[in-house]
């Protein structure tokens, strides 16, 4: 009967989720903001040029306007 009371416990620990999980939820939302910030670095150092050139083309043709 212990056995049985040991497998259910490993069982419920295994399968069901634990009870207070708000560490792991921090740590992959940290994981996903950095992520996020890693490629808009990445997009604006690779297309930084590129932006501010249409940026200042749009300015232009806003002033003539």
């Amino acid at each position: 009967m212990e056995q049985l009371a040991m497998i259910a416990a490993y069982l419920r620990a295994r399968l069901l989720l634990p009870e207070d999980d708000r560490g792991a939820t921090v740590v992959e939302y940290s994981l996903l903001a950095a992520l996020i910030a890693g490629i808009c670095i990445v997009a604006v150092t690779g297309f930084g040029n590129q932006i501010s050139s249409i940026f200042t083309t749009l300015t232009s043709k806003i002033n003539i306007l």
